[in-house]
C-alpha cells in the first residue's frame, strides 16, 4: 500500500527540537533537499506499490537515505548510523524534529532496492535536473558528451584455482547443513589445509606440489558431488534446490586455468566476468562491464554524469555505442550533437555516425571539434572519482540486478556530490561578497 504523504505541522514540542532551530538553513544538504522534488519521485513510484496491506515506508525517507549513501560513500549500516548523529541527514530525510532512535529497519533499504530496480534511472534525470536548476550545469553543456566503458568489480577475490575449489567444497557443505542432508564426509578441514598450501607451493614457484594439492581437491570435490547426488536422487524437492550449487560445482571441478570458453569465477557470483583492460597494475578485473556518459564541456559546476549502464556478457564497445545514445538523449530529453569516444569503439553503429568523433582521428578533425576532442580524456578522472569517492569501485549488491543498480546509484552520487560543491562554493562567494561590501562602506562613512 502506498505510504502516506508526510507533511510538516510547523508547531514547536515541549520535549522535542525542531531541526530548523539547530541547524544551519543556508547549509547545502538543506539547499539540496529544498530543490529536489520530491512530489514527482513519489509519484513516478507510486505503480510500484500494492493497492493492499499497510501502509508503506515514506519514499522521501528511503530515497534520501540511498541519495546520502552514495553522496558520502557510505555503507546501509553506516548512513543509517549517521542519520542518528547527524541532523542534517535527517532534515535531508524528511524529519521534522531530532530523532534519537533509527525509525526503521536497515534490511528495509535492501527491499526498496529491489523493489525500484529499473525505476532508479529517475534519480539520474532528477540528479541532472537539479544540477540544471542551481546553475551548476547549462542547457549547452548537454549537446557533446563523453562515452566510455570501465568495470565495476565485485566483491569478489582474485580467481584461483584453490580457492574456487575450496569455495565449492564449503558451499556445498553449507547447503547440506541447510537442507539436512547427512554427508559421509565433509572435507572440510582437509580442503582448507590443501588451499592453504597451494597458494603457498605456487608462490614459490614449487609447482608439481601446487598441482597435487590441485588434484586433492578436485577429488574431494568429486567425492562430496556424488555423495549428494546419491542422497538426494530420490527426493524432487532437494534435486531442485541442489540443481544449481551442484552445477556450479561440476564446472568449477572441470574448468581449467588456459581453458578457452566460458568460466566460472566465483561460486557464490556466477554473473562474474574476466575483463581485460591492458593495465600493468591490473590486466584482469573481475565484475562488470559498465558504460559512462558525461558532459564534453566543463560546466560551471565540473563534469557531470548524464547515463549510466552496465553491460553484462562483456560486449565489444563499439556494438553498444547506438543503444547508449539513444538512452542517454532518452533521458535528458534533447538530441546529442556529438558524441567523443576512445579507440576502442572503432567499427560503432552509432546513429549518425558523422557526429562521432573517435581519439586520434584526422578526418573532419578541425576547429572547435579538434578542442573539443582533447577533452575527451576528461571522462578518466570522472570515473576515477565515481570509484575512489563513490560506490563503483566495488559493487557489494548480489546478482545482475545489484550490478545495475549500483553503477545508476553511482552516477547519482557523484552528481550530487558536485552540485553541494557548488553551493558550497556559492554561498562563500555570496558572503564574501557581502563582507566586501561592508568593508568599503566602514571605509567610505565620514568620522563624526
Amino acid at each position: 500500500m502506498r505510504p502516506k504523504r508526510h507533511e510538516t505541522t510547523g508547531s514547536g514540542d515541549l520535549f522535542r527540537a525542531r531541526l530548523d532551530q539547530i541547524i544551519n538553513m543556508k547549509h547545502e544538504l538543506v539547499q539540496l533537499a529544498g530543490t529536489i522534488d520530491w512530489a514527482w519521485i513519489d509519484s513516478e513510484i507510486a505503480p510500484l506499490y500494492s493497492e493492499k496491506g499497510r501502509p508503506g515506508i515514506e519514499t522521501r525517507f528511503v530515497i534520501g537515505l540511498f541519495l546520502l549513501k552514495h553522496i558520502f560513500g557510505l555503507s546501509d549500516d553506516g548512513v543509517c548510523e549517521r542519520w542518528i548523529c547527524d541532523p542534517y541527514f535527517q532534515y535531508f530525510t524528511g524529519e521534522e524534529f531530532f530523532q534519537h532512535v533509527f525509525p526503521h529497519e536497515r534490511s528495509d533499504l535492501s527491499h526498496w532496492r529491489k523493489r525500484l530496480g529499473g525505476k532508479l534511472e529517475l534519480l539520474l534525470a532528477e540528479s541532472v535536473r537539479v544540477a540544471h536548476e542551481v546553475g551548476a550545469l547549462r542547457t549547452k553543456d548537454l549537446a557533446r558528451v563523453n562515452v566510455d566503458t570501465t568495470v565495476q568489480p565485485k566483491n569478489v577475490t582474485f580467481p584461483t584455482d584453490a580457492k574456487l575449489l575450496h569455495a565449492a567444497i564449503k558451499g556445498l557443505n553449507r547447503m547440506a547443513k541447510t537442507h539436512g542432508v547427512r554427508l559421509r564426509q565433509s572435507y572440510l578441514r582437509v580442503a582448507k589445509r590443501a588451499a592453504m598450501m597451494a597458494g603457498r607451493y605456487s608462490h614459490a614457484k614449487q609447482f608439481n606440489r601446487h598441482h597435487r594439492r590441485l588434484r586433492f581437491l578436485r577429488t574431494r570435490l568429486g567425492r562430496l558431488i556424488r555423495d549428494i547426488r546419491r542422497k538426494i536422487k530420490d527426493q524432487k524437492e532437494l534435486k531442485a534446490a541442489f540443481a544449481l550449487p551442484l552445477s556450479r560445482a561440476e564446472q568449477i571441478r572441470s574448468q581449467r586455468q588456459r581453458q578457452r570458453g566460458w568460466k566460472l569465477y566465483s561460486f557464490h557470483a556466477p554473473e562474474v566476468e574476466c575483463i581485460g583492460k591492458g593495465k600493468a597494475s591490473a590486466p584482469y578485473e573481475f565484475g562488470v562491464k559498465a558504460s559512462i556518459v558525461s558532459t564534453n564541456a566543463r560546466a560551471p559546476g565540473g563534469q557531470f554524469v548524464l547515463h549510466a549502464k552496465t553491460l553484462p556478457g562483456n560486449p565489444y564497445d563499439g556494438h553498444t555505442l547506438r543503444t547508449i545514445i539513444e538512452d542517454t538523449q532518452h533521458l535528458i530529453g534533447r538530441e546529442i550533437e556529438r558524441a567523443y569516444v576512445d579507440k576502442g569503439y572503432r567499427g560503432h553503429d552509432a546513429p549518425n555516425p558523422p557526429r562521432v568523433f573517435i581519439s586520434g582521428q584526422k578526418r573532419g578533425v578541425f576547429g572547435a571539434i579538434k578542442r573539443q576532442l582533447k577533452r575527451r580524456s576528461a571522462i578518466e578522472p570522472l570515473i576515477g572519482h565515481m570509484k575512489s569517492e563513490g560506490h563503483l569501485g566495488r559493487c557489494y549488491l548480489k546478482g545482475r540486478a545489484g550490478d545495475a543498480i549500483n553503477a545508476v546509484l553511482s552516477a547519482v552520487g557523484h552528481n550530487l556530490r558536485r552540485v553541494l560543491a557548488w553551493l558550497r562554493n556559492l554561498l562563500r562567494l555570496i558572503l564574501a561578497a557581502l563582507v566586501a561590501t561592508l568593508a568599503i562602506q566602514t571605509v567610505l562613512k565620514p568620522a563624526s
